[in-house]
């Protein structure tokens, strides 16, 4: 549990420490200091580096058996101490105990999908007779990790998001340094505590909750070669800036559009998108990067979806301990919030339901006639807080869903099939999802986004692809099928 008795150590190939300076975990429901947690020294961080540099062929020629038996441990005992763990989670990011229950069972469906992937990568065969100088040669071709790992995870999902670099690496036998959020260092550690007490060898994993000068020291260290970073625009562009020539995975995040179409009409239909697109605006104070934020309405069910949309905003609350929404992360994510309502509001959008807040509790708030150069609509809220538009034609509203400089996922309310593939040939983003709101994830399934939402793909088989590159062995004149 995270207390004030005890000061939260990182790990150094194996290892706990908590000398050196301290950090704080502040807790967004009260604003209140909860724990303290070790801050790694740049004497620290270097041997974390060497240990995963000189573990890096040790790591990649273990057994599948030996790296699979390190996952099904993780996944057992993060099961086991599931709500403990839950309320790790709970404590130092405010996310409601729904969340971090979902949360944690995701991060136990996650490495069990690790346990499935890691088993399933084997030599390719490609027998090489279609050309004349391919004859009595085979090619088989195998995945070997590019190097050392550097995940850098957010606050948002401290368990799961760190989980879906950590197994990745663990299943492909490559060594990675997790750089957890400063804000939310509990659920990293007790990853880096788990880990430590399997048979991996020392130097596959570390956990470092660096500030923004360590980051940067592990971003540009060339014995990482491969990064994987979820987070922000502003800091996924300045890393690419900084090592154009490192594999680097960004995801960025979003302001996800939920279409509702106008044959998704029936009592039926309208309720469910209403309750769905209600939820996933809310949950977890909005700070998902595919949390509803646009909500377009084809215009002949527009006044009943949006007035069901709002009755069922207008019920919720961020502060009591049973809402789905709880604070945001802290106190100055809340005013900037504030301020991307009062200045879309004083731009000429009219409130439907919230638009105010108190430190950390932004309450649940629709918007309408959000004028498209405001501030709230170029970028992402990550807060509870969406607005409705109409639309006439989909292709009119596929055009304002690409409008945006982000490309995350989509939702597309319709029973059309036709419609459905429009939208997956048409839509410029990651994820098409029918049906539902865009806030669907499947911890298996490739998700990333295009444009300012990043480039390649999380997702456990995704990010295995990326941590390894093709090595092709041609043999010539072996009789291997003897």
């Amino acid at each position: 549990m995270v207390s004030n008795d005890v000061v939260i150590p990182f790990w150094v190939a194996g290892e706990a420490r908590s000398t050196g300076e301290r950090g704080q975990v502040v807790s967004p429901r009260t604003g209140t200091v909860i724990a303290e947690f070790a801050i790694p020294t740049a004497d620290d961080v270097e041997q974390a580096v060497a240990a995963a540099t000189a573990v890096a062929k040790e790591f990649r020629d273990t057994p599948v058996e030996q790296r699979v038996a390190a996952l099904e441990y993780l996944a057992n005992q993060l099961e086991d101490e599931l709500e403990d763990i839950a309320k790790i989670i709970n404590a130092e990011t405010g996310k409601p105990l729904i969340w971090a229950r979902a949360e944690t069972n995701r991060a136990v469906s996650t490495v069990r999908a690790a346990v499935k992937e890691a088993t399933k990568i084997a030599d390719e065969r490609l027998d090489l007779e279609a050309d004349k100088s391919g004859k009595s040669r085979v090619a088989f071709i195998r995945r070997y990790p590019r190097g050392p790992i550097l995940g850098i995870a957010p606050f948002n999902f401290p368990l799961n998001l760190v989980i879906h670099k950590l197994a990745p690496a663990i299943a492909v036998g490559a060594p990675i340094i997790i750089k957890p959020s400063p804000r939310t260092p509990a659920s990293a550690e007790l990853l880096g505590r788990i880990i430590a007490e399997t048979n991996l060898p020392a130097g596959a994993v570390s956990v470092l909750p660096v500030g923004s000068d360590g980051t940067m020291q592990l971003v540009q260290d060339p014995r990482l070669p491969v990064i994987s970073f979820t987070g922000s625009d502003v800091v996924g562009r300045h890393i690419i800036e900084a090592v154009p020539d490192k594999h680097v995975t960004l995801e960025l995040g979003g302001d996800a559009a939920a279409v509702v179409c106008e044959d998704f009409n029936s009592e039926i239909d309208l309720e469910w998108a209403a309750e769905r697109i209600a939820t996933f605006a809310n949950y977890q104070g909005g700070q998902s990067c595919i949390s509803v934020q646009r909500v377009l309405i084809h215009e002949s069910i527009a006044d009943g979806l949006t007035s069901r949309i709002v009755s069922r905003v207008e019920a919720m609350d961020a502060v009591s301990e049973d809402s789905i929404v709880g604070p945001v992360i802290d106190e100055g994510s809340g005013v900037r919030i504030q301020e991307w309502i009062d200045d879309a509001v004083d731009s000429g959008a009219e409130v439907l339901a919230g638009g105010t807040s108190k430190g950390a509790f932004v309450e649940p708030t629709v918007l309408a006639n959000v004028p498209s150069e405001s501030t709230l609509a170029q970028n992402e809220v990550f807060g509870p807080v969406m607005y409705v538009a109409r639309f006439s034609t989909v292709a009119e509203a596929f055009d304002r869903v690409n409008s945006s400089r982000f490309g995350l996922q989509v939702g597309v309310f319709t029973h059309s099939l036709e419609i459905a593939q429009q939208a997956f040939r048409d839509l410029e983003v990651g994820g098409v999802i029918v049906g539902d709101v865009p806030s669907f994830r499947a911890d298996e399934m490739p998700y990333g986004g295009v444009k300012d939402s990043g480039r390649g793909r999380e997702g456990v088989r995704s990010a295995m692809f990326d941590y390894t590159e093709e090595h092709v062995l041609v043999l010539t004149d072996f009789d291997i099928d003897s």
